[in-house]
Order: structure tokens, then sequence, then C-alpha cells
């Protein structure tokens, strides 16, 4: 798999810990929406640390974009995501992974975990295909929900938040689990998209199945 070397052309912060960094494109680049590239930070003691990241701009775009969530509680990759500036350096592999459309359905989104997601919404609402699709969106508190207004936008009235830490929140309460998918869903033969951390992810394709989604419906990260 080829690498190419990219720096940093803008940063735009998204909530309190979500930055977007977009980066210059490397000539011949493609990926399709929902793919991810394995990247490592150009800095000194940093570049065999190699972490998988989605790509959250179009195709078409004339850069390459990562929206990222920085964790704090540890000195990992994201943490120094922080002290990078606009002129630094990213080296990034071909584009890979499993998530892809495959449909109008419903998208299950946990966190960070939404990434994969943009850019098939964001293709969707620039070809005029957005349809039936619905974004269940899950974060512990309001601050934490990634692009809110440009999924509003998008998605209208298909696109709904479950915050699972904050009392006084003005969206949904609750996780995203069984009975919140038979209360929900109507359908279950239709294309899931399922991405976040690994007990979610888990969790909910258990669900799923259990509720009559078939196997080959289910797209997620394997």
């Amino acid at each position: 798999m080829s690498t190419h070397i990219v720096k940093i052309t803008e940063i735009i912060s998204r909530t309190h810990d979500v930055n977007t960094f977009r980066v210059t494109k490397p000539s011949g680049f493609i990926f399709e929406p929902g793919q991810a590239t394995d990247l490592n930070l150009r800095k000194s003691g940093w570049e065999n640390e190699k972490r998988p990241f989605t790509f959250t701009c179009l195709p078409g775009d004339p850069w390459l974009e990562f929206t990222i969530k920085s964790y704090d509680d540890h000195s990992g990759v994201t943490h120094q995501l922080h002290s990078l500036k606009k002129g630094d350096e990213f080296e990034i592999s071909d584009a890979w992974g499993a998530i892809a459309y495959k449909g109008e359905g419903v998208f299950l989104a946990g966190g960070a975990g939404v990434t994969p997601f943009i850019s098939i919404i964001r293709q969707l609402y620039k070809d005029g295909k957005i349809g039936t699709n619905k974004l269940y969106f899950s974060n512990k508190t309001d601050s934490d929900i990634i692009l809110k207004e440009e999924f509003e936008k998008m998605l209208g009235a298909n696109f709904s938040n479950m915050i699972t830490r904050q009392a006084d929140t003005k969206y949904l309460k609750g996780r995203i689990n069984i009975e919140f998918l038979q209360k929900q869903v109507r359908r279950f033969d239709q294309p899931f998209y399922v991405c976040g951390p690994d007990p979610f992810v888990a969790d909910i394709l258990k669900d799923l199945e259990k509720l009559g989604a078939h196997a080959d419906s289910l797209v997620f990260e394997k």
C-alpha cells in the first residue's frame, strides 16, 4: 500500500474536543465516502504510531479532510493533535475500509463513530439523494454533537440525537438499544450503518439481528 505526505492547510474547531484538519490532496488520490486511511504524525517520536482515520470530505473536493476527536486522558496520537498547526504534515496510506453506502437506511453512530457517515451523507446531500435515510447520533452531552447544524440542514427531521449523560438535554435521553430500535425503526429489512466504540457496535449488531435485520444489510467496519 502506498503512502503519501500531506500538509495541514486549515484547522477548524467543531466542538470542545473535535477539530477538522484539512490537508493537501496528493495528485490522483482517490477514496470512496466512508473509507479511511492509516495516518501518522510527521513529528519526532510519532512517525511509527499509525492510527485509522476516516475521510470526511467529498471525493471531489480539492483537499482531504479528517474530523478527529482528541482524547486527553493519555498522551496518544489524538492528544498530540493539539500541538499541530498549519503547515505541519501527516503521512497517510491509500484508502481502505468496509463502510460503504448500500442504499437508503438507518445510520447509528456513537460519538466520533459518526465520522465515516459524514462523507457519505454529504455526498448524498450534494447529489440530491438523501431520500429516507435517517441518522441517530448518540453522545454524552449536547456539546459533544459533531456538525449538528450541518446534519440538521442535510437531514432535517431525519436527524435525531440521543444524549446519555446530561439530565437537562433538549434531545432524546438514553441509549440506542433494542428498546429504542423497536420504538424508532419500523422496518428491519433495510440497510443499517453502525459505527462507534467497539461495545456500542457489538451491542447494536446483536440487537438488530434479534429484531430481524439480515446480516448482509449490516454495514460496519469489520
